[in-house]
């Protein structure tokens, strides 16, 4: 039986951040976009959840601010920093300009159903649910489409142009011989849930101490937490058993051992293998790679999610027209890549400073440590906080809407939408 076929002006493989947004803006452009996403639903803890103000100012710019922030959240104000015996405020969220002025915390499938619910009321979208992208179609050098495997059977969708936002195991990249630059981290992170209780605090906080780091986060209902271990150092810590972990979390978060009984097992414990990684180039001939799939990023910042919203931002800017105009060449995807690798470069430089100089050594000591020089004047500089607020929540080279609407602006999610 042959494959099915069907042609589209823009295929995107992968339905996280980056493919989303890409996809509802191409769209609302007024170009045929299909987004395959391999999973059924969006449904998967752990993932990135921080909106940071960059994206906050998006979602003002395309007038859904606050239609999205009907959705649960949190607000986050302010970073704090504890290591050692010492506890202080680092970055200042509040100091950027009103409204979007804070971190949103907020379940990444929550984001994902609003975008998609946005692009389903646009005549040139289509989301592909349950459909994997598998193998990209190249004739004569150029990539003019891919494979994928849909619920229906194998499935050939030609396009003038293929996005990679699969995230960072995406097998598309290699298929046309891009090559990864690897900038290494000394870590993983162990990703759980801690319920919160009347009488904590609200501060989302990173807590330093000789060969531990934990990182906890406000989630309303829970703490969100992230246990750093030194990369590849797992089977140590499960072969040390749940009970000595309970203990080791529990004297990070200040709390009674009591309150970690809600850890049964490792089996509430996701591991996430950290890397930091860029492609050398991120596109071919009707091939671009974009978010996780163009750069890997450490968690440190939570930035991940914002750089490749960015990321779809700038590929919506600069490549709606020659799409349109069905004159796309590679040196239009080689403006994407140049005007979004000057933020990825800076932000990864920063994530690698800060693995090598202060969290590798903290994993490494073996007595108590003191807070570094830079910690002590951020918390003595409200300036500083503020810049590093900028850095994290804006970033190097924000990004703003540019492609102007094909059609009328979607109506509220859940009132006329198409499903």
């Amino acid at each position: 039986m042959n494959d099915a076929v069907v042609s589209t002006r823009c295929c995107i493989a992968g339905g996280g951040p980056a493919g989303m947004m890409a996809g509802f803006l191409l769209a609302r452009a007024g170009i045929d976009v299909i987004v395959l996403e391999k999973h059924e639903d969006f449904l998967r803890d752990f993932r990135g959840d921080t909106i940071h103000p960059s994206t906050l100012n998006l979602m003002r710019e395309l007038g859904f601010l606050d239609e999205f922030l009907e959705l649960p959240h949190q607000k986050v104000f302010q970073l704090e920093g504890w290591i050692g015996d010492e506890r202080a405020p680092l970055a200042d969220f509040s100091a950027l300009p009103p409204p979007c002025n804070y971190i949103a915390m907020m379940p990444q499938w929550d984001f994902l159903n609003f975008l998609a619910a946005k692009a389903a009321a646009l005549p040139h979208f289509k989301l592909m649910m349950r459909t994997e992208a598998r193998d990209l179609v190249i004739e004569r050098d150029k990539v003019v489409g891919l494979s994928a495997r849909s619920p229906d059977g194998p499935l050939t969708i030609r396009a003038d142009l293929v996005i990679a936002a699969d995230g960072r195991h995406s097998v598309l990249p290699d298929q046309v011989g891009l090559k990864t630059i690897d900038r290494g981290a000394p870590m993983d992170v162990l990703w759980f849930r801690v319920p919160r209780r009347d009488g904590d605090d609200d501060q989302t906080i990173g807590r330093f101490v000789n060969g531990r780091i934990l990182i906890r986060i406000q989630r309303g209902a829970y703490w969100q937490c992230g246990y750093v271990i030194a990369k590849g150092a797992f089977e140590d810590v499960r072969a040390e058993g749940i009970e000595a972990f309970r203990n080791s979390v529990a004297e990070l978060m200040a709390l009674p051992r009591q309150r970690l009984e809600a850890l049964e097992s490792f089996d509430d414990v996701k591991l996430l293998s950290v890397s930091v990684d860029r492609l050398e180039r991120w596109r071919r001939p009707g091939f671009l790679a974009i978010g996780d799939a163009a750069h890997a990023m450490s968690p440190v910042g939570g930035v991940g999610v914002n750089l490749a919203v960015q990321d779809a931002v700038a590929a919506a800017n600069l490549l709606a027209a020659p799409l349109l105009a069905r004159n796309l060449t590679e040196d239009h995807l080689a403006a994407v890549e140049r005007r979004r690798l000057f933020a990825v470069r800076v932000i990864q430089a920063g994530q690698v400073a800060i693995q090598k100089r202060i969290i590798g050594r903290v994993l490494a000591a073996n007595r108590p440590i003191r807070p570094p020089f830079f910690f002590r004047i951020v918390a003595r500089s409200a300036a500083l906080r503020s810049l590093l607020a900028r850095i994290i929540g804006i970033g190097v080279r924000p990004e703003h809407i540019q492609t102007a609407p094909a059609f009328p602006p979607p109506s509220k999610t859940g009132e006329g939408d198409r499903a």
